[in-house]
């Protein structure tokens, strides 16, 4: 005779969530992830934010099928007392399922191997121009291809990170290496850690490390309460200096966008050289090094220093209209401050993300974030079979009476400018605690 099964409540599932002691529940059963935290393929970051409640749409959103057969490993032996699906969640597992029997989650096309055909095609012109011609126009053209470069790179290592765009996990881990460590200088070990937490809190102020820019950028005025960052465990201060900056974003937002690689750069290093547990470190510093020995080569055989800054300047600007694009999908949506809910994980997703109108022609610029919504409610879909499942997810949102945002590229650009010029304007009132005359009021208008 089977024995009865044991429940536990919300509010004590709810005293599980400290490092060291995670649970969550999935389908209603409780699971016990603690020590699996450290080794967990997508970071720490996605189970502490989601530990002491329901996680089920989220680790069906980021697990294929043959995922479940490791659960009953971590499982309490526990059920969740008085669990329930909304008819939200219901219809979005539906799909998954559904999209999962189209086989759609397989389908991924020829995306990858076109990249790449592009990115080597990129690399020998960029590379041409440098060491066989004499011309500033050349060589400056040349600048602005390795930054097209690093754009088409930096999609399939977006795409890498989400599922398995080679044949197999090992060439996958190669395309990664290559594409991010040593074509971009970036650590593809950063970007999934950073990018994980991203998706899990989307738009949460306080866990998305997306919206985390202080001093630089703010994208809310809640940020002037001087936030405590949970991704990078420290606290954002608004003070002067960040009062000063913020109160001019609106007008130095593409400028920054110009040098944002610097940041990743650097970002990328902290990461390598920390005492953090990375995987595969190894493989992640000698591409980097591999990165930082062809590059500034490929630099230094410029005729004079100031070809070799115009050179760098151009690819460093070019690329950054890929930073722009990642601003674009967040900065002017929904945001709210603390962890992100599993029982309204959907909700959340749909809240925070816009998409970009564009014609199909179009999509290899964009690289499928212009699918922004589709991409987080499915983030394992390959990039090609985006737009043929973003119809049921307007449908999805529609019937649920949920948000499905989008603009065109340039509304976009426009509704980005509007939330930094909000959150500068608030941060100037801040700094003019003085009545307002028709003088300030006439200068702040224009920012």
């Amino acid at each position: 005779m089977a024995e009865p099964r044991k429940y536990i409540s919300q509010e004590e599932l709810g005293k599980h969530k400290k490092p060291g002691d995670l649970w969550i529940s999935i389908q209603g059963k409780i699971y016990n992830v603690s020590d699996w935290a450290h080794t967990h393929p997508g970071g720490e970051h996605p189970l502490l934010n989601l530990a002491g409640q329901d996680a089920t749409d989220a680790f069906v959103a980021y697990h294929p099928g043959k995922a479940w057969q490791y659960l009953d490993q971590f499982f309490t032996g526990y059920y969740l007392r008085d669990y329930s699906v909304s008819e939200a969640s219901k219809d979005y597992r539906k799909l998954v399922h559904e999209f999962s029997k189209m086989g759609l989650f397989d389908k991924k096309g020829h995306v990858t191997f076109l990249t790449f055909c592009l990115i080597a095609m990129l690399f020998a012109i960029s590379v041409y121009g440098v060491l066989f011609s004499e011309s500033v126009w050349v060589h400056l053209l040349s600048g602005g291809l390795m930054g097209f470069l690093w754009i088409q790179s930096g999609w399939i290592g977006h795409d890498s990170g989400h599922y398995q765009v080679m044949t197999s996990r090992g060439f996958n881990r190669f395309a990664q290496i290559l594409t991010g460590n040593c074509l971009a200088g970036i650590s593809i070990g950063w970007w999934k850690w950073n990018h994980n937490a991203h998706h899990i809190a989307c738009n949460s102020l306080d866990f998305d490390p997306d919206l985390q820019h202080m001093p630089v950028f703010v994208v809310s005025s809640k940020f002037f309460d001087s936030l405590t960052s949970c991704f990078y465990e420290r606290r954002m201060n608004f003070d002067s200096f960040a009062r000063f900056l913020v109160s001019y974003q609106h007008l130095t937002f593409y400028p920054v966008m110009c040098l944002a690689r610097i940041n990743l750069f650097a970002q990328s290093f902290a990461l390598l050289l920390s005492k953090r547990k990375v995987p595969n470190r190894g493989q992640e510093i000698l591409g980097i090094v591999m990165f930082w020995i062809w590059y500034p080569l490929l630099v230094s055989r410029l005729p004079n220093w100031s070809e070799r800054i115009m050179f760098v300047v151009a690819s460093f600007s070019v690329t950054g209209i890929q930073h722009i694009q990642f601003c674009l999908n967040h900065f002017s949506s929904r945001v709210y401050v603390g962890p992100p809910s599993g029982n309204d994980w959907f909700e959340k997703q749909t809240h925070g993300t816009l998409d970009i109108s564009c014609s199909s022609w179009m999509d290899w610029f964009h690289g499928g974030l212009q699918f922004q919504v589709a991409h987080h409610l499915f983030p394992r879909l390959p990039r090609c079979q985006l737009r043929k499942v973003s119809p049921f997810v307007k449908e999805l949102c529609k019937k649920h009476n949920l948000p499905y945002n989008c603009a065109s590229f340039w509304k976009a650009n426009a509704m980005t400018l509007s939330t930094l010029r909000t959150a500068a304007l608030q941060a100037r009132d801040l700094s003019n605690p003085v009545p307002r005359n028709l003088v300030w009021e006439a200068v702040n208008t224009h920012g």
